[in-house]
């Protein structure tokens, strides 16, 4: 059994289809055919049911997808960290939600720089899922995001959980008062949620903080990315639930509240390829923790 075995089962899984498997492979289709009968002669057990359409896995051969893309994702990781080991220069790419760029990112990011100016940084806004896909190709090293994942491919540690709050309009009813709001003050209110695209997101981590509590907001418009959600609030368009650190995001026609309930938080992944354990990403976890240090905040110390 070699690595292409693996490639090609997993496409021919995956598409269900021997003719669209090898389009994707880039080969004719008796060969790809013939290579999963081999397979399946090397392991002495039937993969694929036989005369079936469309195509369907056997219980042995649903396992052995499952592990065939574990070790497939183990190889890629393989591949990317010794490229990085055997270059002259060390780079860290660092992908990153955007409400994480107006809290402590900034922070972190420079406090690395600070302590290793050899190493040569590259920043990269994208979503939480676009992190993981980005992870498992090779572009990024290290993803900053909000949202689970159960990706064996991919090792995640959850830094700390951040509280969500209220973004206003300074005239809005609600905008004065002491304390924080209740999430049934909320549910009349236009809400404004984002990404809203691709899903899952942000906007669901919102959308579930009012569903564990058996309530449904009336009225909820989807926004493409933060910044236009601050915009809308700001135009007094409606509001938005946003995590604490997005009141780094100075804007004279919006106040915030906090929230007054323990669930609405949002946590923060920092996440690496499963088995990446380079020293910068050591590193910045390291520069991660120091600034949490500094400000108080509590967060797992969790090691890669």
């Amino acid at each position: 059994m070699e690595l292409r075995h693996l490639r090609y089962f997993v496409a021919v899984a995956e598409e269900r289809n021997f003719t669209r498997a090898a389009e994707r492979l880039h080969i004719a289709q008796p060969p790809l055919s013939r290579q999963i009968q081999q397979l399946e002669e090397d392991l002495g057990v039937v993969l694929i049911e036989k005369g079936v359409r469309p195509l369907r896995l056997t219980e042995a051969g649903a396992f052995f997808l499952a592990h065939a893309r574990t070790l497939l994702a183990q190889v890629r990781d393989l591949r990317t960290m010794t490229q990085r080991i055997g270059k002259l220069e060390r780079t860290l790419s660092v992908g990153f939600v955007a409400s994480t760029l107006y809290g402590l990112l900034p922070d972190i990011i420079r406090r690395y720089r600070e302590r290793h100016p050899e190493v040569d940084i590259a920043l990269h806004e994208m979503t939480t899922v676009e992190q993981l896909k980005a992870l498992k190709e090779g572009r990024i090293d290290v993803g900053f995001g909000r949202l689970k994942s159960a990706d064996p491919s991919i090792r995640r540690i959850r830094l700390r959980e951040e509280p969500m709050v209220v973004a206003l309009f300074p005239g809005h009813r609600l905008a004065a008062g002491e304390g924080g709001l209740r999430l049934t003050e909320l549910v009349h209110e236009a809400l404004l949620v984002y990404p809203k695209a691709p899903r899952p997101s942000f906007a669901d981590q919102v959308l579930a903080a009012f569903s564990d509590v058996n309530l449904t907001p009336e009225h909820v418009t989807e926004v493409r990315e933060l910044q236009i959600a601050m915009g809308l609030v700001a135009a007094g368009q409606g509001i938005a639930i946003v995590p604490e650190s997005v009141q780094g995001m100075h804007h004279r026609n919006v106040v915030y509240r906090p929230l007054d309930e323990p669930h609405a938080v949002s946590p923060i992944f920092f996440s690496v390829r499963h088995m990446d354990r380079s020293p910068e990403l050591e590193n910045i976890l390291a520069a991660v923790y120091a600034v949490y240090d500094d400000h108080g905040i509590a967060h797992c110390g969790e090691k890669l």
